[in-house]
């Protein structure tokens, strides 16, 4: 809350403008406006602030036309521009409710609960099906693995999935036929300059800086890092659910370990 409190429209971004409600947009403004440079900065001002807010000019003055903005959850102020120039502005802060919502900007601003009905609203195929994009994106802001077991081994008591929830993980289950896939989400502590981006680019762009690869590599480790632990500290139940960790789209691959089998016994 300290934070948001000392924010102003100077030191207001695309990432930091969602830590901010339509009220302190209003109070931000009134508070801007008396200085000299306001001006020549205000168009800046209101990119930043539309890249997280949805503005309407409200042009008719009346009390049942504010009432409908009202009724949309919109915040009613007046914006002063200059002496002959007032405004009143409808703001709204921006849903995030579909997969395409989420940005570099604004995926540090939102929950893993939040995360996971947001995935749920647009899921069908599993972690996969997303871009690389969108995986990005969402693995920038959170730690994310998953796992595919059939539906009678994944809640077996003590196994990866307890173990995830008990650690803080939120959790989206994907039913694929006689099999689930799990995909663990739990938010990275919050760093400053989380990604390489300038607060003059589009915030809703997704493209990627000339050191993506780098960032991401250091940022977000492999969703199978499970797998690189000492061989010391691997138990059976968490090289059978590992095994797992491949899509079976049929129970006759099942059959594979049995013919890995036969191949070595010559």
């Amino acid at each position: 809350m300290k934070q948001q409190k000392a924010l102003t429209l100077k030191t207001l971004t695309k990432s930091n403008v969602w830590e901010v409600e339509e009220n302190d947009i209003f109070r931000m403004w009134e508070t801007a406006e008396k200085e000299s440079d306001f001006k020549d900065n205000r168009n800046h001002y209101i990119d930043v602030i539309r890249s997280a807010f949805e503005i309407e000019e409200i042009k008719i003055d009346k009390p049942e036309v504010i009432k409908k903005y009202e009724a949309r959850d919109f915040k009613v102020g007046n914006i002063h521009f200059d002496d002959n120039d007032n405004k009143k502005w409808g703001i709204k802060k921006r849903a995030i409710n579909r997969i395409t919502d989420l940005t570099y900007e604004n995926i540090h601003h939102i929950s893993a609960a939040k995360l996971i009905e947001v995935l749920d609203r647009n899921f069908g195929g599993g972690w996969d099906s997303l871009s690389q994009s969108i995986q990005d994106i969402i693995e920038s802001g959170f730690d994310i693995s998953t796992t595919t077991l059939p539906k009678d081994r994944l809640h077996k008591p003590g196994g990866m999935y307890d173990k995830k929830v008990n650690d803080g993980y939120e959790v989206l289950e994907i039913t694929k036929g006689l099999w689930v896939e799990a995909i663990f989400a739990k938010a990275k502590p919050k760093v400053e300059n989380h990604h390489k981006h300038d607060d003059d680019n589009d915030s809703m762009n997704n493209g990627f800086g000339d050191n993506y690869d780098e960032d991401l590599e250091d940022e977000n480790p492999s969703e199978n890092s499970y797998d690189d632990d000492d061989d010391d500290d691997f138990d059976e139940d968490k090289l059978t659910e590992e095994s797992y960790r491949t899509t079976f789209e049929t129970e006759e691959d099942l059959n594979l370990e049995a013919e890995d089998v036969a191949d070595d016994d010559y």
